[in-house]
């Protein structure tokens, strides 16, 4: 097999092992990620409850204060049933009393439903911040135990960026920078065998002719389809490279 493409086998035989490690590094920050957003979405949760509690007693207080203004009302007009001489000013007095007394049972209704609301939500906001405290408590442990996994595994990631640059060293550059266009371009894979002239990246056939030469192992071809570089390993050899 041709000598650069074997350099090039091996130099993404240890990016690969480097892109391994960075999706390691990502799924564990991820699952972080994840828990700190939902205690974000907790604390906002118990937020919003707290204003809704605080909106409904305010309605609460302002249905009191009426209440307690319906009441006087009634007050002040049996008063002054002492007073009134005809029948058709106790009559429009009687009506307004019964009035009042209605809205103000109206209210009291009300003032009762709300407090009720409020205490089932006071409980909820209590039952969450309970909960928020051991989510914090663990997201706390987690962070940290996610920061030793990463350290540990950036530790795996500096011995192979070390091998790497060792490795590219004997690589001509423009053979290097087609790799390293073609790898960000083809998700990692830029080199590939062809096995019975097929692609290994793209899984189409090679051209016969081209397939022919490419056995010969002296030059270095590129997929017609894929554009990856392309080169031919029995299976027996391949974990051997």
């Amino acid at each position: 097999m041709n000598e650069h493409i074997v350099q090039l086998v091996s130099l993404q035989m240890i990016d690969l092992e480097i892109d391994k490690i960075d999706n390691e590094i990502k799924q564990e920050q991820i699952a972080l990620d994840k828990r700190i957003t939902a205690l974000a979405e907790r604390e906002a949760h118990i937020a919003e409850v707290q204003e809704t509690i605080t909106r409904l007693e305010k309605d609460r207080r302002t249905l009191e204060d009426e209440m307690g203004d319906k009441i006087a009302h009634v007050r002040d007009r049996q008063s002054k049933m002492m007073q009134v001489q005809t029948g058709r000013e106790q009559t429009a007095l009687l009506k307004e009393i019964e009035d009042a007394k209605k809205n103000a049972k109206e209210n009291e209704e009300k003032v009762m439903e709300l407090m009720a609301e409020i205490e089932k939500l006071t409980a909820e906001v209590a039952e969450e911040k309970a909960l928020l405290k051991g989510e914090k408590e663990l997201v706390s442990e987690e962070t940290k135990k996610v920061r030793d996994i990463i350290e540990n595994i950036n530790k795996g990631k500096k011995t192979k960026g070390t091998k790497r640059q060792k490795q590219i060293k004997d690589i001509q550059e423009n053979l290097l920078r087609k790799y390293d266009t073609l790898r960000e371009r083809r998700k990692g894979l830029a080199v590939v065998n062809v096995v019975m002239g097929v692609c290994q990246g793209c899984y189409m056939n090679i051209p016969p002719q081209q397939y022919n030469q490419l056995l010969k192992g002296d030059k270095i071809f590129e997929c017609p389809t894929c554009q990856r570089i392309i080169y031919h390993q029995p299976e027996a050899e391949t974990e051997q490279v």
